[in-house]
């Protein structure tokens, strides 16, 4: 089954390195990223999951919990946070979620349901499992980012996205292109200029269909 924007997350049972939870109690009132690797102990995703650690306050200031996938069982993965751990400077807090049968990598729609793990696997074996859920306090997903193997995510693109997200969720507002908090925002083409104007205050028109308003409080 495919995921798409918009869609509601499975409410899937999870063993993690923590624990076990079911996603939707987890996520709570919160919002919540996901964040997926092929394997433990892997050069890539080491870094990657030591800038997740030292991000934590970040997501502590947004709200959100994140929350590591790794095709690999709950022991590894308490082994692997001392590496993440000794090459991000930072405690890895975050649950890892154990995932050696790929019912998540497949329920996410990383991975087809045919997909398996053979005996001797590389992290070439489950490659696509290099995705960053976003998800919304509705518990849906509000974005996708999928990466391959060779090229480490930009975590400063996802904390922007993250900002995004979260300044237009349930307004007729959108962001433009390189947008940083703090800047304009589009109003949507739901409003008209005077309903616009009033509740957002003066626009800046560059186009009939492109306003801007001041980034509202």
């Amino acid at each position: 089954m495919s995921l798409r924007i918009n869609d509601e997350i499975p409410n899937l049972h999870v063993t993690t390195d923590l624990g076990e939870y079911d996603l939707h109690d987890w996520i709570g009132d919160s919002w919540a990223i996901l964040f997926s690797h092929p394997k433990d102990f892997t050069p890539v995703c080491t870094t990657e999951f030591g800038a997740v650690a030292q991000l934590s306050e970040e997501w502590a200031k947004r709200g959100t919990k994140v929350m590591g996938i790794s095709v690999d069982g709950a022991e590894e993965h308490k082994n692997w946070k001392g590496d993440i751990e000794s090459f991000g400077g930072a405690e890895a807090g975050f649950p890892i979620i154990a995932d050696n049968d790929l019912k998540v990598a497949k329920a996410l729609d990383m991975l087809p349901a045919e997909a398996y793990l053979p005996d001797g696997r590389t992290p070439a074996d489950s490659a696509t499992v290099r995705s960053v859920f976003i998800v919304s306090p509705d518990k849906k997903v509000q974005l996708t980012m999928t990466y391959p193997m060779s090229v480490g995510r930009n975590f400063a693109e996802i904390l922007r996205a993250l900002d995004g997200l979260q300044r237009t969720w349930g307004q007729p507002l959108a962001t433009p292109a390189n947008w940083e908090t703090g800047q304009d925002v589009i109003v949507a083409l739901s409003l008209d200029n005077d309903a616009a104007t009033e509740k957002y205050g003066e626009l800046d028109i560059k186009l009939p269909y492109l306003r801007f308003a001041k980034n509202p409080a």
